[in-house]
């Protein structure tokens, strides 16, 4: 009988073994994810400078030398260019290598692989955008500059080495959570991961415009979003002369918006989204050197999108950030110049309605003629399931994302994209050239290789001089071309080539001592070239324009105010309007308490005001009353916080008061009243769920650090930050400032940075979340910048990595 219950001990604990390292649905295998020698635990480290590196490395072609600051910051020098790239790849591998892969998954939709069916939707999406196609162009374009394809080929050996030499239990958690390996990295993965940004940054409204002048029509259409605003503060000051020949458009007699409505389609638009950076020249500065700042704000996902270093070589020297995957410096300085950039957003993708031949999608209608289609066969890995397959049709504009068996409601949803990044393009030439520049020209000469997502650089030197040039290969277009969907059997919708480089708005050294970029217009209407975009920004702009305009002796200092600065300008514009039409009689005391409060208030949107959220809650409640016209079941896009202050302050009358549903006519003042008590009801709502707390504005926006999977013991919520869209400090609910940068560029740099997030992409690691509680606070690290290797540096740990062969011998 004992050897019984012991023979079928063993059977259940054989069979409880097996369970536990099988993937079952959504469950990771727990036997293994749960041994404490190779498990989760072994990515529980409490020293952020755990390295663990094997010094010897069979590629190298010499030694190369690291330093790591206590806040795993590395500093690599190299003897050359090769090691530097590998050593660059080994590093990034180390910290970052489940976000790196993960990124590619996303760009190249895979997603599906680790989660399921449910994913199945948007990795269709992605292969239809034809992001794959678009890099392994890009990966032949950069093959004929040798030296700037060989970084790349380098930085992925150096992933690969770190990868050849892992096990099970080296793996970063998330490979053990969905069961899984790392790949082999190679180049075209680094050029993806550009084309996932070109993406991520892009905001082409066509399809909804299309929706909006079907409803509205095409004057109330262009009254509410039009091109130029009456009042706007463009990039490059009004009034700057254009010293080139524009090319000429031809332009048909007239575009038919045509299309029915369409459904379904991601919207991923952000309003007030985007960033800051600016420069100032010497004889604005206290030390009488230029200055620069920058502060893209991005999605604040956990691990953060940036890894910050220093690359040293006899070829290079420089400091900055950039996205795992990609190798070098996308944001930062070398020895001599320094350089930031925001989106430079513009309508860079067209929609085109193609007319097939029948339902096999063999040929579309072009020119009175029949062209025939090219099929990609794009076969989609699901975890638990079969492999799907989609149909990917592609005309010479570009692939059909749109059809009957994806989105479409009907026959006639058959929609081609036509999009800059599709073209073959060499856009990490651009900051492989900016690393060795050495004054401004050589600086706007390297900008011009990038295409997509095009970027309002701003430039600074070590000389004094300072540059803003707004750099992309943007289409030339006639009047409204691609602001709508265009009938793709017409070849007079055919965009007309390109607006040449050097036609590219810029401008250096002007007169006012400073430039400056917040994703607002780029220039005014007397740009000689048709502009369209939907995601201009009129507020931050505003507000550093004028702080910089009336400054005089700056410092370092003070720019880490002003990319801290939380004066919620919205709020300063259109409150006293809303003030002002309030009808007061028969508030309770409670509203009346809160409107003393907002009547007193300084505007700022500080973490621990309460002011910026009863103002948000009233101001939200107002504009869904205001625009609820636009509630409607096919995609549109609601007017923007500067159209609605301008409606306002400047047409109080305008139909857009009368809410639909009701049969009054109602004035400002019945949709200020009303929005005002479900504002106050919505703050007592919110009260309520959180324990009767005081709505504090970090609280109440709640600012979150969300990990890529949205694995919520992996991420941070309720970062006590202020600022919000809108505001200089950018910071919303998941969307803010990314990477904080200031240089003075003197006769020694002296550099200043932050980000949300660590170094390290392990959540178990004290490197996980480093900089998130300064970041908050709006403190900032400095920066090391080293001319060379020093042993002797105190508080940093030194690595010697060494040739292989060298060792054995």
């Amino acid at each position: 009988m004992k050897f019984f219950r012991f023979f079928i001990s063993i059977l259940l604990s054989g069979a409880l073994v097996y369970i536990l390292n099988q993937k079952i649905g959504d469950i990771p295998p727990l036997g293994k994810l749960l041994d404490p020698f190779h498990g989760f635990w072994q990515n529980a480290v409490d020293d952020p400078l755990d390295i663990r590196y094997d010094i010897s490395l069979l590629q190298l072609k010499d030694e190369v030398r690291i330093q790591y600051e206590a806040n795993l910051i590395p500093h690599i020098f190299s003897k050359n260019d090769y090691d530097l790239y590998f050593t660059q790849g080994y590093i990034m591998a180390h910290h970052r290598l489940w976000q790196m892969e993960f990124i590619t998954f996303v760009a190249s939709g895979r997603i599906s692989e680790l989660f399921g069916e449910r994913a199945l939707n948007y990795d269709r999406l992605q292969r239809r955008k034809g992001l794959n196609e678009a890099t392994e162009k890009a990966i032949k374009a950069l093959q004929d500059h040798p030296e700037v394809f060989k970084s790349v080929k380098a930085y992925s050996d150096g992933v690969n080495a770190f990868i050849d030499q892992l096990e099970y239990k080296d793996l970063p958690l998330e490979y053990k959570l969905f069961n899984y390996w790392p790949e082999a990295w190679v180049p075209y993965k680094s050029l993806l991961t550009q084309k996932y940004l070109a993406d991520d940054l892009n905001s082409d409204r066509d399809l909804q415009n299309t929706n909006l002048v079907r409803i509205f029509g095409k004057e109330r259409f262009d009254f509410l979003f039009p091109d130029f605003p009456d009042e706007i503060e463009p990039i490059i000051p009004v009034g700057t002369p254009w010293d080139f020949e524009p090319l000429e458009t031809f332009s048909p007699d007239s575009e038919e918006v045509k299309n029915a409505y369409f459904v379904n389609i991601p919207d991923r638009f952000k309003e007030g989204i985007g960033s800051n950076n600016w420069a100032v020249s010497g004889k604005k500065t206290e030390s009488g050197h230029a200055i620069l700042c920058n502060d893209p704000h991005l999605g604040l996902n956990l691990p953060m999108i940036w890894y910050a270093q220093q690359l040293n070589s006899p070829d290079i020297n420089t400091f900055g950030v950039t996205v795992p995957g990609v190798p070098g410096i996308l944001l930062g300085f070398n020895d001599s110049i320094a350089w930031g950039a925001t989106n430079a957003d513009r309508d860079l993708r067209d929609w085109y309605q193609i007319s097939f031949r029948d339902d096999q999608c063999d040929e579309y209608q072009y020119g009175g003629k029949w062209l025939k289609t090219q099929k990609r066969i794009e076969t989609i890995k699901i975890k638990g399931r079969d492999d799907y397959s989609d149909t990917v049709v592609y005309t010479h504009y570009g692939p059909v994302v749109y059809d009957r068996s994806y989105m479409g409601d009907s026959n006639r949803v058959n929609f081609a994209l036509k999009w800059t990044a599709h073209n073959a393009s060499v856009d990490y030439k651009a900051f492989y050239d900016l690393s060795r520049a050495q004054n401004i020209s050589e600086a706007l000469a390297a900008s011009s290789s990038l295409d997509c997502p095009p970027q309002n650089f701003a430039l600074a030197s070590r000389s004094g001089d300072i540059a803003q040039v707004v750099q992309g290969n943007y289409p030339l277009k006639w009047e409204e071309q691609g602001k709508f969907i265009m009938d793709g059997s017409d070849p007079n919708y055919e965009w007309q080539g390109y607006i040449p480089k050097e036609h590219n708005a810029r401008i250096i050294n002007p007169e006012r001592g400073f430039i400056s970029s917040a994703n607002q217009h780029p220039f005014d209407s007397d740009y000689p070239y048709y502009y369209h975009s939907r995601s201009e920004e009129n507020f931050r702009n505003r507000r550093i324009n004028s702080i910089l305009s009336a400054s005089e002796d700056i410092t370092i200092d003070d720019m880490k105010i002003l990319q801290n600065d939380n004066y919620y300008s919205l709020a300063s514009s259109i409150l006293p309007v809303m003030i002002d039409s309030l009808r007061k009689e028969g508030l309770a005391d409670e509203q009346l308490q809160v409107l003393d409060l907002l009547i007193e208030w300084d505007y700022m949107a500080n973490a621990d005001q309460i002011e910026p959220s009863y103002f948000r809650a009233w101001y939200k409640k107002m504009y869904n009353l205001l625009w609820d016209e636009f509630d409607v079941d096919v995609p549109v896009e609601w007017p923007s916080d500067y159209t609605t202050m301008i409606i306002l302050t400047k047409w109080p009358t305008d139909t857009a008061f009368d809410i639909l549903g009701t049969e009054d006519v109602e004035s400002i003042k019945d949709i200020i009243t009303e929005s005002y008590t479900q504002g106050i009801d919505s703050i007592n709502t919110w009260k309520e769920l959180n324990n009767g707390e005081d709505p504090l504005w970090y609280k109440f926006k709640n600012t979150h650090l969300t990990h890529m999977t949205g694995i919520g013991s992996f991420s941070y919520a309720q970062v006590p930050v202020g600022g919000y869209s809108g505001i200089v400090n950018a910071t919303s609910g998941n969307w803010g400032a990314s990477w904080r940068m200031i240089v003075e560029l003197g006769d020694e740099i002296e550099a200043w940075g932050i980000y949300p997030g660590g170094q390290s992409g392990n959540p178990g690691s004290a490197g996980y979340g480093t900089f998130i509680e300064d970041w908050a606070r709006g403190e900032y690290f400095k920066i090391s910048f080293w001319e060379d290797y020093d042993e002797t540096r105190e508080g940093v740990l030194n690595i010697l990595l060494t040739k292989k062969a060298e060792v054995e011998n």
